[in-house]
């Protein structure tokens, strides 16, 4: 406490010293420069905190995930499932940090970064405020905070794509194909797609707009996911000789429900952090009312339609209603009303629910609905903004979507942007899976995965006390 007092003590001396030099019109020209230097530190230290703090958040999501995940599929698949999601995030780490955050966000061309890989960039990493970096990082130098914040917030938002294709591909894939596949999709994949959004590339000179991944994040994870289940092929009994869906229910849907209110909860970092800055609290608020809102209108959207359509009020439907309107809301949050984000949750309740019956049909099967929820919203998201956008709503000049008198010309940038992005990635995923496939294999054997994944991959089970009593 005495040293916190000390530390403090100078800079409320400082502050009080030009405040009385202001007010008599005596100050010391000094003192004053000081004080202004004092201030900038201050508010870079606060955005920096902020930073940081909803970067936290995502990461718990990681959380969410690994419970929703393990919760839908079954009892014997659940250490799979956790191991993945837990090795993910080193994964994303590592190669984001050796290729992807140099490719996404390096100075370079309207493809690629070709700044900054490793960080070997001689950037000037200077904390002063409204110039933080020059060098090899121009695309991301708008916010003052420290570089390493930056590459932080940006990791964990990485790390959530890969985290996607967990779900979707789950309770048949081999352990050490998803890993590779997921070095690979943090690495390269979904920083080139992000260079041309976020990174000064082609799709952010035509004017697409994505405030924190509709696209960027959700659909790049999503087309990915589909490119390898495609590849994978459905899990053992899952469809009947004649072509019925025989369902296959998760072991806990009390994880899957918590699973789901940690997403919720995280999802404020996600969506209000991408400001990465305090200075406008104002539309921090905003995007936190708009997410909210939307994800609220989404349950009750999907909520309706299963109890429709299935009868019951199923709660995964409902759970995954949730998400999909958080997905939707990602990209538009900070440029469309209030009103319409409540619109929006509500289209996308109603879609998850229709998307996951229409995927069945086609016999891909995506055992937590992960496309249903990403990709399916990550494109309704992404949309949403070309609909619905208010020019200047939150201070960005995104001009007015289609219902708001702004014709199609938003419309048409943001639709370009998702048919670029989705053909992109999943060509480029499909090849990736299919390069593994023929080097290493990406499914289980037949008897493997009756055993089921934990056994086969891991050599343990996640609920060994209730398999029954070991005789001698």
């Amino acid at each position: 406490m005495k040293k916190l007092i000390s530390n403090i003590l100078p800079f409320m001396f400082l502050a009080a010293a030009t405040a009385v030099y202001a007010a008599d019109g005596s100050g010391d020209v000094v003192t004053q420069v000081a004080f202004e230097e004092f201030k900038k530190s201050m508010v870079v230290g606060i955005d920096t905190v902020w930073v940081l703090f909803t970067a936290f958040l995502v990461f718990f999501m990681n959380m969410g995930f690994a419970m929703v995940e393990s919760g839908l599929c079954r009892a014997k698949n659940t250490v799979n499932i956790l191991t993945k999601n837990f090795i993910v995030f080193a994964i994303a780490s590592i190669s984001f940090w050796m290729i992807g955050w140099g490719l996404m966000f390096g100075n370079g061309n309207w493809f690629m970064g070709l700044e900054g890989i490793l960080f070997a960039s001689g950037a000037d990493n200077s904390p002063a405020t409204g110039d933080a970096y020059r060098g090899a990082y121009t695309a991301i130098s708008w916010a003052g905070v420290p570089l390493w914040a930056k590459f932080f917030f940006q990791l964990v938002f990485a790390g959530t794509a890969a985290t996607i294709v967990s779900g979707a591909v789950a309770e048949r894939i081999r352990f050490k194909s998803f890993i590779f596949f997921s070095f690979i999709l943090v690495g390269i994949m979904y920083p080139l797609t992000g260079h041309w959004i976020w990174g000064g590339g082609w799709l952010q000179s035509l004017g697409m707009w994505d405030f924190a991944g509709s696209t960027v994040v959700h659909s790049v994870g999503g087309w990915s996911a589909l490119a390898g289940v495609i590849l994978l092929g459905s899990r053992l009994g899952k469809y009947r000789a004649d072509g019925s869906v025989n369902p296959i229910f998760g072991h806990n849907m009390s994880l899957v429900t918590m699973g789901g209110l940690v997403l919720w909860f995280g999802w404020f970092g996600f969506n209000p952090g991408s400001t990465m800055s305090v200075g406008d609290g104002s539309a921090i608020a905003h995007i936190a009312v708009t997410t909210n809102t939307a994800a609220a209108m989404a349950i009750l959207g999907s909520t309706v339609t299963s109890w429709i359509i299935q009868k019951k009020p199923d709660l995964s439907m409902i759970i995954n209603g949730a998400l999909a309107g958080l997905v939707a809301i990602t990209a538009p949050c900070a440029f469309v009303s209030v009103p319409s984000s409540a619109i929006i949750g509500l289209i996308a309740g109603v879609l998850v629910v229709f998307a996951v019956l229409m995927f069945d049909k086609l016999k891909l099967d995506d055992p937590v609905g992960a496309l249903s929820v990403h990709l399916v919203n990550g494109v309704f998201g992404t949309l949403a903004v070309g609909l619905f956008a208010q020019d200047k709503i939150t201070g960005a000049a995104t001009g007015n979507g289609l219902f708001f008198g702004g014709g199609f010309k938003l419309l048409a940038v943001q639709a370009t942007g998702v048919v670029a992005v989705g053909a992109f990635t999943f060509t480029v995923a499909f090849a990736v899976w299919y390069v593994i496939k023929l080097v290493m294999g990406i499914k289980v054997s037949r008897e493997e995965e009756i055993q089921g994944l934990d056994i086969g991959e891991h050599g343990m089970k996640a609920y060994p006390d209730f398999q029954g009593f070991i005789t001698k």
